[in-house]
C-alpha cells in the first residue's frame, strides 16, 4: 500500500484506509520497541541524574572564581537534568499507553524542546568562550573579564529562547488513538496533532525545521569554527597541557556530531518524505530508525558532564573535598551522635577550607 501526502494527518501515523487496501501495520513492532527505549532511558536518566546532580552541587558548594563557562555549564546541567527528570515520565507513559493524560503529554514534549534548544545554543557558547580565553586572550582579555558580568543575561536570553522555540510542541502535543481497522486494543501515542489542513502543512515543516537548524546546524557550525581555530592554536603551542587540551577539545566535537547527527539526519529525510508517496516498509523503516536515532540524542545529555566538568582539574578536586567532606559529616553523626550544630560548623569549617584553596580565577570547570 502507498501512503500520499493527500491521506496524511500530521501524526505521520493516521491514514485514510480504502476498502481494497490493507492497512499499514506500524505498530506491529511498537511494544518490543518499547522495551528496548525503556531499559536505554533508564540508563540514560540513571547516569544523567548522578552527572548533572554532581555538577550543580559542585557549583553551589564553590561560590568564588566562577568564569563564563562555569556559568553556561551551571545553565547546561540545568537544561539536561530537565529532561533527564522527565524520563522516568516519558517511560512510565509510554508503557502504560500514556495514563498520565494530556498535560503529561505536552509536558514531556516539551521538556525535550527545552532541553535541545538550551542545551546545544549554550554549548555553543562554550565554544565562543573557550576560543576567546585561548585564541584571543590577549586581545580580549580585559573585554572577556568584564563579559563575565553579561553571562547570566546571555544564559537568560538562551532560555528564553528556548521556550519560545518549544511553544508549539506544547501547544500542538495531544494524546491520539491509532486504531487499526480490525484492532480493538489500539494504541494510544502523545504526538503533534493539528485539525487545521493549512496549518499542519506550516507546523510538520516548521517544526522539524527549527530543529534541525537552530538545535544542531546552528550549534555545529559555531563549534566547529571556534574549536577548529582553537585546536590550530593549541597545535602550535609545545606544551603537554596543551596537547590534553586539544584531545578533549576534538572529543567534545566528535561525541556532538556522532549524537546528534544521525537524529537530525534521520529527521530531515523524514520530512522530506511527507510530501512524497511512500510505501509501509518505507514508513516502518523511518519510524524505527527516529526511535533509535533520538535515543542516541538522548544520551549526549548524560555525557556532556563527563565531556565538560569532570576533565577540569579543578572541578575534580572540588569534588572530591566534596565527597570527603560528606563521608567525614557521615562518620561523625553515626559514631559520634554529633548534634546538629556541630555538625552544621563542621560543615562550614569544611566549605570555607575548600574555598580558601580555591584562590585563583581559573574555572572550576577548564578543559
Amino acid at each position: 500500500m502507498n501512503i500520499s501526502d493527500e491521506d496524511y494527518d500530521y501524526n505521520d501515523t493516521n491514514y485514510n484506509y480504502t476498502d481494497t487496501a490493507p492497512p499499514c501495520q506500524l505498530y506491529v513492532k511498537k511494544s518490543m520497541e518499547i522495551i528496548i527505549q525503556t531499559y536505554v532511558h533508564s540508563f540514560i536518566c540513571a547516569f544523567g541524574l548522578l552527572g548533572n546532580v554532581l555538577v550543580i552541587v559542585t557549583y553551589a558548594y564553590y561560590k568564588q572564581a566562577k568564569t563564563m563557562t562555569d556559568v553556561y555549564l551551571l545553565n547546561v546541567a540545568f537544561a539536561d537534568l530537565l529532561f533527564v527528570l522527565a524520563l522516568p515520565l516519558i517511560i512510565h507513559n509510554e508503557r502504560n499507553a500514556w495514563s498520565m493524560g494530556h498535560l503529561a503529554c505536552k509536558m514531556a514534549g516539551g521538556a525535550y524542546s527545552i532541553n535541545l534548544y538550551s542545551s546545544m545554543l549554550l554549548l555553543a557558547c562554550i565554544s565562543c568562550d573557550r576560543y576567546i580565553a585561548i585564541v584571543q586572550a590577549r586581545r580580549f582579555f580585559g573585554i572577556r573579564s568584564r563579559l563575565q558580568t553579561y553571562s547570566r543575561l546571555i544564559c537568560l536570553a538562551v532560555w528564553a529562547l528556548a521556550v519560545t522555540l518549544t511553544i508549539p510542541s506544547v501547544f500542538y502535543s495531544k494524546l491520539t488513538e491509532n486504531n487499526l481497522p480490525g484492532d480493538t486494543d489500539g494504541t494510544t501515542e502523545c504526538q503533534m496533532q493539528i485539525d487545521d489542513t493549512k496549518t499542519a502543512v506550516l507546523m510538520k515543516v516548521l517544526v522539524p525545521s527549527l530543529q534541525v537548524s537552530i538545535g544542531f546546524l546552528l550549534p555545529l557550525v559555531v563549534m566547529l569554527i571556534s574549536y577548529s581555530s582553537t585546536a590550530r592554536t593549541l597545535l602550535r603551542a609545545q606544551n603537554a597541557q596543551r596537547q590534553k587540551a586539544l584531545t578533549v577539545v576534538l572529543t567534545v566535537v566528535v561525541v556532538f556530531i556522532l549524537c546528534h547527527l544521525p537524529y537530525n539526519v534521520a529527521l530531515l529525510f523524514h520530512t522530506v518524505g511527507l510530501f512524497k508517496v511512500r510505501g509501509c516498509e518505507e514508513e516502518q523503516v523511518k519510524i524505527t530508525t527516529l526511535s533509535i536515532t533520538r535515543s542516541l540524542a538522548y544520551l549526549h545529555c548524560c555525557l556532556n558532564p563527563f565531556l565538560y566538568a569532570f576533565i577540569g582539574v579543578k572541578f575534580r578536586s572540588h569534588l572530591r573535598k566534596i565527597l570527603e567532606d560528606m563521608w567525614c559529616l557521615g562518620k561523625k553523626y553515626i559514631y559520634s551522635g554529633q548534634s546538629s550544630t556541630q555538625m552544621s560548623d563542621l560543615y562550614t569549617l569544611g566549605r570555607r577550607s575548600a574555598e580558601g584553596s580555591n584562590n585563583d580565577n581559573g574555572s572550576s570547570f577548564n578543559m
